[in-house]
């Protein structure tokens, strides 16, 4: 039963990251770059946002490297041309945060069903699907490029901190493999607080995930 489980939390990452880059695109849109509506990115169809290299093979390797402990997946990042935007300070921040922000409400969702629906293994499956969106929420909003968090990072930052800006844009992933693979303690006491935080929150503690 825990590798059926494995595999589905596996299979749950995938729709949930898609609808993670089309609310990218999607907001995008809303405030005046069409750029992702152009490419033909403001669908669901899973074909035109699955990334093989980022959608199957970089969660199988994690999975496997950290013995089931990490798993992390993402959609083919939707195109959009900041410049387009009207708000040039805070449209890339609302865009950036739309990701994350639709992964909390897919959570919060299937969240209210656990507690309507208490029903045995089926309420399990449910909580790997809020984890899975409160994981890549919650990831995504740590402020190191290419994550959505260090968007609002670069927003917050005084026009004198453009070297942080270029450092963190330049050695940002870098940064962010070391902190998951050689400090994991960091890594957990950033993420691991908020994830049982909204759990909770979501789910009111039923599925016993945390």
């Amino acid at each position: 039963m825990e590798i059926l489980f494995q595999l589905f939390f596996f299979i749950s990452i995938i729709p949930s990251a898609i609808i993670h880059e089309y609310m990218h695109g999607w907001v995008a849109n809303q405030l005046g770059d069409s750029t992702a509506k152009y490419a033909g990115r403001l669908t669901l169809d899973p074909r035109v946002h699955i990334d093989p290299m980022g959608t199957f093979i970089l969660p199988l390797v994690l999975f496997m490297v950290s013995g089931g402990r990490f798993l992390f997946a993402y959609a083919k990042p939707v195109p959009y041309n900041p410049y387009n935007l009207r708000d040039q300070k805070w449209g890339p921040v609302y865009v950036a945060l739309a990701g994350p922000f639709s992964n909390f409400v897919l959570a919060a969702v299937f969240g209210l069903i656990m507690r309507v629906m208490p029903i045995g293994d089926i309420t399990l499956f449910l909580s790997i699907i809020v984890y899975t969106n409160i994981l890549l929420g919650v990831f995504n909003l740590i402020p190191i490029p290419p994550l959505d968090g260090s968007k609002l990072l670069f927003a917050l930052l005084p026009p004198s901190a453009t070297n942080v800006r270029v450092a963190l844009e330049r050695y940002g992933i870098w940064i962010l493999f070391a902190i998951i693979f050689l400090f994991p303690g960091v890594y957990r006491a950033l993420v691991l607080p908020a994830m049982e935080m909204l759990y909770a929150l979501f789910t009111g503690g039923v599925g016993g995930l945390f």
